[in-house]
C-alpha cells in the first residue's frame, strides 16, 4: 500500500491499546542522545514487534507493515514532519499516528507499538526501527538483507531482477531494503552485511575528480 500524503492534525483520537509483553520496559532516552542511543532504541522495538508477531504468527503482515510505513516516509512530507518535529505534543502524534495507522490498515502489533512510541516522544527511531525489524524477519526466513541506495525509486521489475543477481552472487534468498538519494546522480550502492558496492555516478565522479587532482 502506497502512502502519498497524510494529514497529522485534526485526526480522530484512538486509545493506545499497547501491548504490555515485550514493550512495556524499553527504556526512556531523550531525543538529544547520540545516534548509538538511537539505534539501540529502535533494536529494542524492532525485537520487541518481532517477538511478539512471532508469537501471533503474524511476520508477514508486520513485514508488509513495514513497506508501508517505508512508502509513507518516503512519499509523504506531513508524515515525516509528524514524525521528526517536536512542535507536537505527545497527544498529537499518538492521536495522529493512531488515525493513521488505522488507514493504512497496519497489524494491532505494529499500530499499538507506534502509539507507545509516540507517547514516549519515540517515533523519530520509526526509519532505523523499520529497518532493524526487516534484518530480523529475513534472518528467520533464512534470508540476508541488501541495503540499496538509489538516485530515483526502481520498478517492481528493476527490484526482481536486482535481487535475483544478488542472489546468484550470495547463494540465499535476499530481501532488498530500498532507498532513495537522488545526490547519487544514477547508478546504485549496494550492502550486504560488510560487503559495499558503490556503482553510483557521484562515486565516479568523485573517483574521477580525485585522479585528476593526483595527476594535477
Amino acid at each position: 500500500m502506497r502512502t502519498r500524503s497524510w494529514r497529522v492534525l485534526g485526526t480522530t483520537p484512538h486509545p493506545a491499546r499497547c501491548s504490555e509483553r515485550g514493550l512495556a520496559n524499553i527504556e526512556r532516552v531523550d531525543v538529544s542522545e547520540p545516534a548509538s542511543i538511537s539505534s539501540g532504541i529502535a533494536k529494542r522495538y524492532a525485537t520487541a514487534i518481532f517477538e511478539l508477531a512471532k508469537d501471533e504468527g503474524a511476520l508477514p503482515a508486520v513485514r508488509q507493515d513495514t513497506d508501508t510505513l517505508a512508502s509513507a516516509l518516503q512519499d509523504s512530507d506531513d508524515f515525516r514532519d509528524l514524525i521528526h518535529s517536536p512542535i507536537y505534543s505527545r497527544a498529537q502524534q499518538q492521536d495522529a499516528i493512531g488515525a493513521i495507522a488505522e488507514r493504512m490498515e497496519l497489524h494491532p502489533i505494529t499500530a499499538n507499538t507506534l502509539r507507545l512510541m509516540a507517547s514516549k516522544r519515540r517515533l523519530f527511531v520509526l526509519r532505523a526501527l523499520i529497518t532493524e525489524l526487516r534484518a530480523l524477519i529475513a534472518q528467520e526466513n533464512g534470508e540476508i538483507t541488501a541495503d540499496v541506495t538509489a538516485a530515483t525509486e526502481l520498478s517492481d521489475e528493476q527490484r526482481a531482477n536486482l535481487a535475483e543477481t544478488l542472489k546468484a552472487s550470495m547463494g540465499r534468498d535476499v530481501n532488498i531494503n530500498l532507498s532513495v538519494d537522488e545526490s547519487l546522480i544514477g547508478g546504485l550502492v549496494v550492502k550486504v552485511g560488510s560487503k559495499m558496492i558503490d556503482t553510483s555516478i557521484r562515486s565516479k565522479l568523485i573517483s574521477l575528480q580525485n585522479t585528476m587532482k593526483e595527476v594535477g
